[in-house]
């Protein structure tokens, strides 16, 4: 993964809001695994497979700060359909539109931290741009297992006021 970022990584993007259904992931990072196996499976069930639905992910609270057990991350799928919380606890919800810096990540996408902090830390106090209420997230553009983990891509949008 590209461990180092500078500002012409970084372009402002007009997004507009996208629909999504979220299972969230409470608990120790540790354990997001069981959350995605679970989230993977869900999709296949309801034919929300990664190569025609858009997959993101919103990053609810800082790792390094919040309490393990107090970990918030939730896995999206783009989606129309309405969905309301049943066995899979699924909601629907919408990630609002607005400008967003964006910043690609090639490589190894398990672990976005590095770059996180270099939007946070190092680009947004340099931009002059003020981060918006709204959380870090990603979409997840080429992933393993369908692509091999040196391809994976993941855009990283920090929406801006």
């Amino acid at each position: 993964m590209q461990q180092i970022f500078n500002t012409s990584d970084v372009t402002i993007r007009e997004v507009s809001p996208i629909r999504v259904a979220i299972m969230e992931h409470r608990g120790p990072p540790a354990t997001i695994g069981t959350t995605i196996q679970r989230f993977i499976r869900w999709r296949k069930t309801v034919g929300l497979v990664p190569r025609s639905s858009e997959t993101f992910n919103i990053f609810r609270c800082n790792p390094q700060a919040t309490n393990p057990n107090d970990y918030r991350l939730d896995l999206c799928v783009g989606t129309e359909r309405v969905f309301e919380a049943g066995n899979e606890d699924i909601l629907s919800s919408t990630i609002p539109g607005g400008r967003c810096a964006v910043l690609r990540v090639v490589g190894h996408t398990d672990d976005l931290e590095t770059a996180a902090l270099y939007l946070y830390r190092d680009w947004l106090p340099q931009s002059g741009e003020e981060a918006r209420d709204f959380p870090l997230y990603c979409q997840r553009i080429a992933f393993f297992p369908e692509v091999p983990e040196y391809e994976a891509v993941a855009d990283l949008f920090l929406p801006l006021k």
